[in-house]
């Protein structure tokens, strides 16, 4: 018996014409709809005349489902797998469906779309090149704190989700942990009627929203730590070594002396040449070369 196929369908994060034609297929022509919510999903399908039978995955039931869900493809049932709004497997169910389909040899493809990540990134005014996506912050309090201490050092752009209800104390931790003035970006109902896009600092957010309650779901992309703080920090570390001592350091790893000197330069943000002379005393190279 030929296996089925598991499609993963991008949805809209807001404006219904944001969706594919080739979504609008998938959906049509596949034997099963796995949603996130099935009322939700049913107000898309019935705005597009789609009357494919739903099924309902979601964070609650997804490793039980999953099973139930592969037994269908493996009986040849091709499966769109849909969530809320945007990507599924993107803060949102649908890995462990994907990874026991790979598994057991179920073709799986994505079908792409909107995505409130990129979106808001794009949006932003904030470098694009590099960013970390780090979903919604844990809620238990210890990982919470563990997460701000790892993010507050990223030097990526950093991307959040974040509900209305608790966007004031995701702020406030925000300033706490990365500094006031980390530039943010907090993009709100994308895509939708009421889209906005404000572009400050983590003070000026948690200011404004202080005295204005919150409303819609939230998109943070926050600027990474600077490269200049980080590189003072990293040179910081070091000034209670001396230059033998932090050189003793690297040659007790088994480096060469050349290569020793030259993590050490970086490490302290000099040239090379100084820490040579200042090591060697008379500034005078080697008949090699300085390293």
């Amino acid at each position: 018996m030929e296996k089925g196929r598991l499609c993963l369908c991008a949805t809209p994060i807001g404006n219904l014409e944001d969706i594919s034609l080739r979504v609008l297929r998938c959906l049509r022509e596949a034997d099963l709809i796995a949603a996130e919510d099935t009322r939700n999903s049913a107000r898309l399908l019935a705005h597009f005349g789609i009357r494919t039978p739903m099924t309902s995955y979601h964070e609650f039931n997804k490793y039980d489902k999953a099973k139930l869900l592969l037994q269908e493809l493996l009986k040849g049932k091709s499966i769109a797998l849909i969530t809320d709004a945007g990507m599924p497997c993107i803060s949102d169910p649908g890995e462990e469906l994907v990874r026991e389909a790979a598994m057991a040899g179920i073709s799986v493809t994505s079908l792409p779309g909107p995505s409130a990540v990129l979106t808001a990134l794009s949006l932003s005014g904030l470098p694009s090149g590099r960013f970390s996506f780090e979903g919604f912050l844990p809620r238990d309090k210890k990982e919470r704190q563990e997460r701000l201490r790892e993010i507050a050092e990223e030097p990526r752009t950093l991307i959040l989700y974040e509900a209305p209800h608790r966007l004031r104390k995701t702020l406030s931790e925000l300033c706490t942990a990365l500094g006031e003035k980390r530039r943010i970006s907090l993009c709100r109902e994308l895509t939708k009627l009421h889209e906005e896009i404000l572009r400050t600092d983590l003070s000026e957010a948690l200011l404004r929203y202080e005295s204005e309650d919150p409303r819609g779901e939230y998109v943070l992309v926050i600027e990474g730590k600077p490269r200049r703080e980080l590189l003072r920090e990293a040179a910081s570390r070091w000034e209670s070594l001396s230059l033998e001592e932090h050189l003793s350091l690297y040659l007790k790893e088994g480096l060469s002396e050349k290569e020793a000197m030259k993590k050490a330069a970086r490490d302290r943000g000099i040239g090379k040449r100084e820490i040579y002379r200042a090591l060697k005393g008379d500034g005078r190279e080697s008949e090699k070369g300085s390293p």
